[in-house]
């Protein structure tokens, strides 16, 4: 049981995802609404709300129909599309029906938003005390600000409770099971941890597996070809998870130990596998150690 700081900490942040994944869903709708009334915006803009697009969807709803004037109100990069726009806008958008759901929308869109931001400031608020764990989480490759303050929300600061990052792993279920009766093994099914923690954890491991350099990404492309994309992110998530064990318990950055660190602690499998590979190719090998 995590201390009262803790546990409210962790209240906020699973609300505030909440929050966030129903705006996503808000914004979803909107396309939908949009795409019914022949309306393709999404199609030129790449993003559903920016502000060129709320300008348009505000005139919409107002009663402006004309393409020509609606595309006007882009600003930006999204001017050089003037034509697309004006393509994308001549649809069939009735105010009494269209205009009545995107209004709607909308309208907790923007309530969805405040409320976040909300959020948000009073997270800022209760991590105050715990900023220097927080600086020292975001420097794991693929953990941002938001995947830092979910990490303290969800095991705290205080590592003492975990006797090794193995029991930490463990209750978090991000390590196979182990169900074994009568000596058989039954299911390597990890258990079920904190689902909150486990999309943070995979959010920031899609980040990591795209790092130039970096361990992780080194890891992940291992693993990608041997075990597929799925065990590879898992993986990843164990390991993410075991460097802010060791961060939270040691009060130290995390150490970049290399792209190359598999090819540096294996260098004797490496040169197996490379003149194996030469020999396929239909070449015969022969070795000469160089001089020290």
């Amino acid at each position: 049981m995590p201390p009262r700081p803790i546990r409210e900490l962790r209240d906020l942040t699973r609300y505030r995802k909440t929050q966030v994944e129903e705006r996503s869903r808000e914004v979803q709708r909107l396309d939908k609404v949009l795409q019914d009334a022949g309306i393709k915006l999404s199609s030129v803009a790449s993003k559903t709300l920016g502000v060129s697009v709320r300008r348009m969807l505000d005139g919409l709803v107002a009663g402006t129909h004309d393409p020509e004037l609606l595309a006007e109100l882009a600003c930006g990069r999204l001017r050089r599309k003037l034509p697309a726009l004006k393509e994308a806008l001549s649809g069939r958008f009735r105010s009494e029906h269209h205009g009545l759901l995107v209004a709607q929308i909308l309208a907790h869109i923007d309530y969805l938003d405040e409320t976040i931001a909300t959020l948000s400031e009073r997270i800022e608020q209760l991590i105050a005390p715990y900023s220097r764990q927080h600086e020292l989480l975001e420097t794991i490759p693929g953990v941002g600000r938001t995947g830092a303050e979910v990490l303290i929300a969800e095991i705290g600061v205080d590592m003492s409770v975990f006797p090794t990052d193995a029991h930490l792993a463990s209750w978090a279920g991000q390590c196979p099971g182990n169900h074994e009766s009568a000596g058989k093994r039954r299911s390597g099914r990890p258990r079920h941890g904190s689902r909150s923690l486990q999309a943070t954890l995979t959010e920031s491991a899609k980040a990591a597996s795209r790092s130039k350099g970096t361990y992780l990404g080194a890891q992940y492309t291992r693993l990608r070809g041997r075990r597929g994309p799925g065990k590879a992110t898992g993986a990843l998530r164990h390991s993410i998870l075991i460097a802010a064990y060791h961060i939270l318990d040691e009060n130290n950055a995390y150490r970049e130990l290399g792209a190359d660190y598999f090819d540096r602690r294996s260098t004797e499998q490496r040169t197996k596998r490379l003149v194996r590979q030469l020999e396929q190719l239909g070449h015969n090998v022969t070795l000469e150690p160089l001089a020290a």
